[in-house]
């Protein structure tokens, strides 16, 4: 068995990575500032992964790493400390031999491009959090080619679960209140969405494909194009209320980002809502003989999760 560090546990794709991982190891490092169990088996080891020493020791004496970690949502925070953070865990990899799975969003890809989107779209980013996505990946992808680094990206559409996701935030717990789901922009457009399970394991399955390497991968998203107002029905659907909705445009969410500091950081990505957004993972899909969740399977399974968080 090898040792399987992910950085970020705890976080949206971490606790799910961290049961995925049990089918192909039973040493699996967690690190974070607070980690906690997810597996029996699982080493816990706290850190700070802006210095650079801890970074070292996490990965020492890993086989694979998985970069998960989820910064805070502002521009600022991601302008000073990603690329730290990339620049960090890149050189413990290669002290260590330790190949690195970095997961990663769809940030970076030209937004005219957004209406199919593979694993070959143009890289133009069009926002600040984009040049920043777009940064760290390259940084990443040079050592690569300079064959210092054994490394590959996992990229996902926006993810569903429950945890910091738009149909979880703005939709489920909308309707479950008695709300009106909240959307951005368009109603209208078509918008893929990841699901959290086929995100982790698919990037478990990346992992533990040696062939995978060195390349970019987009994770198992499902084929079925829903336009917002076909996923709020869905939830309503699920929990047995009227779909009542309510849609965000770009001024308004200007308005409430002087109260509610989130939305202001919204703002600059609102163009991801405006147009279709399809996400296209058939590279996966074909090579792993992989079938995603249904829209349909999707929303049951983040329904049922909350409930279960909720008893």
């Amino acid at each position: 068995m090898t040792l399987q560090t992910i950085l970020g546990a705890g976080g949206a794709i971490g606790t799910e990575l961290a049961r995925e991982l049990k089918s192909y190891t039973n040493q699996i490092r967690l690190v974070s500032r607070n980690p906690q169990k997810v597996n029996d088996t699982d080493q816990l080891f706290p850190a700070d992964l802006s210095d650079a020493p801890q970074v070292d020791k996490a990965i020492e004496g890993s086989s694979i790493v998985y970069l998960v970690v989820g910064l805070e949502y502002k521009v600022d925070v991601w302008r000073k400390k990603w690329p730290t953070l990339m620049s960090n865990v890149i050189k413990a990899c290669e002290k260590h031999n330790a190949r690195l799975v970095f997961f990663d969003n769809i940030y970076m890809y030209d937004r005219e491009f957004l209406s199919d989107m593979t694993e070959e779209t143009p890289v133009r980013p069009t926002s600040k959090k984009g040049e920043v996505r777009a940064q760290v990946a390259g940084m990443l992808l040079d050592e690569v080619k300079a064959g210092r680094l054994n490394a590959l990206i996992a990229r996902s559409a926006d993810f569903m679960g429950t945890k910091n996701s738009v149909p979880y935030e703005m939709v489920y717990k909308n309707l479950k209140q008695g709300k009106a789901a909240n959307w951005f922009a368009d109603i209208n457009k078509v918008h893929s969405f990841t699901f959290v399970g086929d995100a982790a394991k698919g990037t478990a399955i990346l992992g533990n494909t040696l062939a995978a390497y060195n390349q970019v991968w987009h994770l198992p998203t499902s084929s079925t194009q829903l336009t917002g107002k076909q996923w709020i029905e869905l939830f309503a659907q699920e929990l047995q209320v009227k779909p009542k909705t309510t849609v965000l445009p770009g001024w308004m969410l200007g308005i409430l980002g002087v109260f509610i500091p989130i939305m202001r950081e919204f703002k600059e990505m609102l163009y991801q809502y405006d147009r279709p957004y399809v996400f296209n993972s058939s590279k996966f899909e074909k090579q792993f003989n992989y079938k995603p969740a249904t829209p349909e399977e999707a929303v049951k399974a983040v329904v049922r999760a909350a409930e279960v968080a909720a008893v």
